[in-house]
């Protein structure tokens, strides 16, 4: 049980510092460049905004203890359809290889996340 906390937490850390404490981050210290992934694969300024309110939103549900499960669900489901949706705007727009890779790998950490989650509520249940 030790060794699924550990991986969970470490895989759901990462997470938190990708897409919760880096965009934040960008808001709050450098609000100058909010837009600079999202403006050149031409999406309006006020989506990145939105993007960023919503991953945040997001971290916390999945990496705050006692969150009801249902929504630490919809939690994991809007981080990851905002990565593939990523992925399909870096591919559709601007075909660079490193920015079409990074979310999928980004996905994976948080696959990671979900998959050892699961484990540890489902161990937690069995009790």
């Amino acid at each position: 049980m030790k060794k699924n906390k550990t991986i969970f937490w470490t895989a759901t850390t990462i997470i938190l510092l990708w897409e919760g404490v880096m965009p934040l981050g960008t808001v709050l210290f450098a609000p100058e460049y909010v837009n600079a992934g999202t403006k050149p694969l031409g999406y309006p300024d006020y989506f990145a905004y939105a993007l960023i309110f919503s991953k945040v939103l997001g971290v916390l549900a999945i990496s705050v203890p006692g969150v009801p499960a249902k929504l630490r669900e919809w939690a994991y489901a809007g981080l990851t359809f905002s990565l593939i949706y990523a992925f399909i705007s870096h591919a559709c727009v601007d075909q660079n290889i490193g920015f079409m890779l990074m979310p999928l790998v980004v996905l994976g950490i948080l696959a990671v996340s979900y998959i050892y989650n699961g484990k540890i509520q489902k161990h937690g249940q069995s009790k």
